[in-house]
């Protein structure tokens, strides 16, 4: 196990809350290594019905002061909100930002053409959008760079697809924030294995 590469990547991957903007990585790698993680990751019937935005610069910055002010806006506890508020601001300490979405026009298209299967591409697509996070996020862990997923939608979506021009067929499923390393995550504990896994000969 010490020497497989995979186990090795996804023993990097963790949920990255204090990020910085001093990556040792150009935007191209970034890019080119998000659109190689989305386009190795599985979906039903190779369905791919996983879109993707990758916000740098002013767009990320902009994301996550509009998902600050939405979430001040729909508050009902405002005396709260510093604590939420300062939490936005760590998403917004990082480098860029992953939105995933799923197509629904894929994804309905996949039901009609394999109408016995109808029922169960809601569900499949959910898995596909899952493995496309976890590919994405375990990629950049291999590049040294943190990240987290998030899940302010549907609170940012409607703002979302005017501002970045996103088709209203893609509907946004969760939103990793990433960038250098400022704090390691700590310890990550685990079940025991007779608690997860059954062997069965």
């Amino acid at each position: 196990m010490d020497n497989n590469q995979f186990l090795q990547a996804a023993a990097k991957r963790r949920s990255i809350y204090a990020l910085g903007n001093r990556l040792n990585v150009d935007d191209e790698q970034i890019i080119a290594t998000v659109k190689e993680a989305v386009h190795q990751a599985p979906s039903a019937f190779n369905s791919q019905p996983i879109r993707v935005a990758i916000l740098l610069n002013d767009a990320h910055q902009k994301f996550w002061n509009q998902t600050k002010d939405i979430l001040h806006q729909v508050m009902t506890h405002k005396e709260k909100f510093p604590q939420t508020a300062a939490k936005i601001d760590t998403f917004a300490a990082g480098h860029g930002t992953v939105l995933f979405f799923r197509d629904e026009e894929t994804v309905q298209n996949a039901k009609e053409q394999f109408k016995s299967y109808a029922d169960n591409f809601d569900d499949w697509t959910e898995e596909a959008v899952g493995i496309a996070v976890y590919s994405v996020w375990t990629a950049l862990a291999s590049l040294q760079i943190g990240a987290s997923i998030q899940h302010y939608n549907p609170l940012v979506d409607e703002w979302v697809h005017q501002e970045f021009n996103i088709p209203k067929h893609f509907v946004l499923r969760g939103e990793m924030p990433f960038g250098s390393i400022e704090s390691p995550a700590g310890a990550k504990e685990f079940l025991t294995d007779d608690k997860v896994f059954k062997v069965i000969n």
